[in-house]
């Protein structure tokens, strides 16, 4: 095993998978993340075809993610008459090799957290201890600047830093000093689960209204056997005027569902009631749809940023947890073949830094939901026949160019090889 210590600023999905592919290849690591008590906090997020195959060769099984979620069956656009704009099937029924699942974000992390632990030791990760900054080490190396919730104060050295400390983080922050802040395009979004039976297939992703009001519902576990229910994840959405910026104190807060219930009062049809089905919530989240505008690039010599540090994006194109997976096996391919130097941080720099920028902008342009904009554009939404409005052939080929631009087109990841081979290993040094 190498001697290299690669340094990781936070212990969330990307941070996790990074660790993981480390371990795998045979490189010391170490995760600190902030919180000082791991919990399954969070709702609904899907994983691509693209993530979960990599997942897979991660050790990480089928049974494992029907833990903490369930397979996609399809993805459904629908008008707000509730006709259909399109729909198609997802993962295994659309024909990729591995399937998409939908599942709880929390749990989803609590499985990677206990996975990493029992492969690399508790001692591997440190929890309360967030890193806001670093030091560039004139002899190599990286020198990550630690604080606790006590506001203690320390500093650990490793060969490698990797940044996945999230929309806000602070390593971004210096390698990227004049960055504009956070970007706010006038969606609101309002969160929860609850328990009620699946539509459509079972396991459908259903997106439903205009783009500047829809609802987003999905399962994020397989029905109960004895009431037929199942957790449904919902996202309640509304464009605002945005040109005074946010006014809320904080990204993120829990809020009463009458603040908001009254935007989706009349959105009730014979297969779905959506009042219903957020009043059954126990709780509900406010935040608003952000992102951050791309940089150049992700890397600063020893130092590299991964997941929604180096690309936050709207989640219209359910891939921001996917794109943070792949992130963390391009890494590891990079390590593989350059070693654990700044140069395997440059080579997975310029694989992904330019085409998920383009995808950053392309999900603030309504990633695929698009069809929404266009269907609002050319009816007002609502349609009898939507071959009259949108031809089947247009519809088609606007989904499969975004599927291209976010990597998952099926034909290429069908017969792309392993990211990272099994049984490979850094050599040590």
């Amino acid at each position: 095993m190498t001697d290299n210590l690669v340094l990781i600023a936070g212990g969330g999905i990307g941070g996790l998978v990074t660790a993981l592919t480390l371990e795998q290849i045979g490189v010391r690591c170490h995760v600190l993340e902030s919180v000082r008590e791991m919990r399954p906090l969070g709702v609904g997020i899907n994983l691509q075809p693209n993530a979960v195959r990599e997942l897979y060769d991660l050790g990480i099984s089928a049974a494992d993610l029907d833990r903490v979620g369930v397979p996609a069956k399809e993805w459904a656009l629908v008008g707000l008459n509730g006709n259909d704009i399109y729909a198609e099937p997802r993962g295994l029924l659309a024909g990729y090799k591995w399937p998409q699942y939908a599942v709880h974000r929390g749990h989803f992390q609590m499985l990677l957290h206990d996975t990493f632990v029992a492969r690399a030791g508790r001692d591997a990760i440190s929890l309360g201890k967030r890193v806001i900054g670093y030091e560039k080490k004139a002899s190599g190396g990286v020198i990550a600047m630690i604080e606790e919730a006590s506001g203690k104060r320390s500093e650990m050295h490793g060969a490698l830093l990797i940044g996945a400390d999230g929309i806000h983080s602070a390593v971004r922050a210096q390698m990227h000093p004049g960055q504009p802040p956070i970007h706010w395009g006038g969606a609101v979004m309002w969160r929860g689960t609850s328990w009620a039976k699946p539509i459509r297939t079972g396991s459908s992703f259903i997106g439903l209204g205009t783009h500047r009001h829809r609802m987003v519902i999905y399962p994020i576990s397989h029905p109960d056997p004895a009431t037929g229910l199942a957790m449904i994840n919902w996202i309640a959405e509304v464009t605002m005027d945005n040109s005074e910026g946010w006014k809320e104190t904080g990204w993120f807060r829990q809020v009463k569902i009458d603040d908001f219930i009254h935007h989706f009062a009349d959105w009730t049809w014979d297969w779905l009631d959506v009042p219903a089905l957020i009043r059954n919530a126990d709780i509900a989240f406010e935040n608003p749809m952000i992102d951050r505008d791309p940089v150049p690039t992700w890397v600063h010599g020893p130092v590299a940023l991964m997941g929604d540090a180096a690309h936050a994006m709207y989640p219209t194109g359910s891939n921001g947890a996917s794109q943070a997976i792949v992130d963390a096996r391009v890494l590891g391919a990079a390590m593989l073949q350059h070693g654990v130097t700044p140069a395997a941080l440059a080579a997975y720099d310029a694989q992904l830094c330019g085409p998920i920028s383009q995808l950053i902008l392309r999900n603030r342009g309504a990633g695929p939901f698009g069809l929404l904009n266009m269907v609002d554009a050319r009816c007002g939404g609502t349609f009898d026949n939507i071959d009259d409005v949108i031809p089947p052939q247009e519809r088609a080929d606007f989904m499969a160019g975004y599927k291209a631009a976010a990597g998952f087109a099926i034909e290429k990841l069908n017969t792309a090889g392993q990211t990272i081979a099994p049984g490979a290993r850094v050599r040590a040094t």
